[in-house]
């Protein structure tokens, strides 16, 4: 099987804009600039080479920005409620139970609280959620970067043995591959030790205590409504995998429901003063990182690009003829979904493995639920949390790849090896 002119030339100019991605500190362009070129280029050369058939083209690309714009709203849905409800201070609420000073205990504090979390959002909504506390908690960027590092870790390995918490995982529920009691039993494990091997290696070099705090958020003024917006908000972000399940609407629609009801409620609140408009939807709007949101389109755009052109697909068929071990073909897709999207990854999987073949609750389709989770936490762009990670902490590739890189692989690794020893 060989490559065609038009998706050899896409494959290197995804690879070209995907090391200046990597190397964006040094090359001084910024990523979302990158990502946004990357895609425009890589789409125009697959209507080059469609020729005459637009037609088809526009058919193939609209099915994909149907997919993508999904996550789009529905990220932009989460930014805004988390920033809604950090403008009222709500997230002091919270602070108040993890503000220890201690390195060993907020490390732990904040991945159990992350991976739990996680399985009841999604890895997405929690990551953002939990950044936005650190934040708070942590006021300098280079002593939260290790806790940040640990959330994206934590929010993969809580999202992969819960059908809600990551939306490979959810793919394969909803399309019968494995059910629900099923993937919860078998997977939980295995997701604990891929965060319980890199949480004890950062414990090793968490040691002393982290500057106090100047804000004292016991004696701090809140603003009005704090705290029907901070319960609110947490209840809303809850609801959306709840709404999902009752009424079958994708996530988005949840989520841009629960924006609207938080956006009732304050104009309610808020309306008669005019010393509030800070603490009202307009004005939020204008605080969400619009640059992470486009970022994340880019590169979908882009991986969907090479997915349209037969890549992935490819690479699939290739995977098959070369490892015949299922075990390996699930880790491998892991190890990979770490670089290339995994959402592709995982669709190819399904199209190539009939259920005939792997039926229902195979241990090939729960190793996949696991490994497409949590590969993704070895590299910053390998999954949306690393992503907005990237987007809303500044985190740059290289330095998530120096702090975050070895442990993530050995508690995948280790993930891998409590599934294949209990199963």
């Amino acid at each position: 099987m060989t490559l065609d002119i038009s998706t050899s030339i896409i494959l290197i100019i995804f690879v070209l804009g995907y090391l200046a991605i990597i190397f964006e500190f040094y090359i001084k362009v910024n990523k979302t600039a990158v990502g946004i070129a990357l895609a425009g280029i890589c789409w125009m050369i697959f209507f080059i080479n469609n020729g005459s058939n637009t037609t088809g083209s526009l058919l193939e690309l609209g099915g994909h920005l149907s997919d993508i714009s999904q996550i789009i709203f529905f990220l932009l849905g989460a930014m805004t409620l988390v920033e809604l409800i950090d403008s009222h201070k709500g997230f002091n609420l919270v602070l108040k139970w993890v503000n220890t000073r201690s390195k060993k205990k907020l490390l732990i504090l904040i991945s159990l609280i992350t991976f739990f979390l996680s399985a009841i959002l999604d890895n997405l909504t929690t990551t953002i959620l939990m950044l936005s506390i650190l934040r708070k908690l942590i006021p300098c960027r280079k002593d939260r970067l290790a806790l940040n590092c640990m959330v994206v870790i934590a929010a993969n390995s809580g999202g992969a043995w819960t059908p809600i918490g990551d939306v490979t995982t959810t793919m394969l529920w909803i399309n019968n591959y494995i059910s629900t009691t099923a993937v919860m039993s078998a997977i939980f494990l295995p997701s604990i030790i891929s965060m319980a091997i890199p949480l004890c290696i950062y414990m090793i070099s968490a040691k002393g205590r982290y500057p106090e705090l100047k804000i004292d958020f016991t004696n701090e003024q809140k603003e009005p409504g704090a705290k029907i917006v901070f319960v609110l908000g947490i209840l809303a972000l809850v609801s959306v995998p709840i709404i999902k399940w009752l009424t079958g609407v994708p996530p988005f629609i949840g989520m841009l429901s629960a924006l609207a009801l938080l956006w009732f409620v304050t104009d309610i609140i808020h309306y008669k003063y005019e010393d509030r408009q800070h603490l009202r939807i307009p004005f939020i709007l204008t605080k969400v990182d619009v640059s992470s949101v486009l970022f994340f389109l880019g590169i979908l755009l882009s991986i969907d690009a090479l997915e349209s052109v037969g890549f992935l697909k490819y690479l699939a068929v290739w995977l098959g003829e070369t490892l015949s071990s299922p075990v390996i073909i699930a880790t491998f897709i892991g190890i990979l979904s770490a670089i290339i999207d995994n959402v592709p990854l995982v669709a190819a999987a399904m199209g190539m493995y009939d259920i005939s073949v792997f039926p229902m609750n195979s241990h090939f389709w729960l190793l996949i639920a696991f490994t497409a989770g949590t590969g993704g936490s070895i590299l910053s762009i390998g999954s949306a949390a690393g992503v907005a990670l990237m987007g809303i902490e500044k985190v740059d590739f290289i330095t998530y790849f120096k702090k975050a890189a070895f442990p993530a692989f050995l508690g995948y690794a280790g993930g891998i090896a409590i599934y294949l020893l209990i199963n």
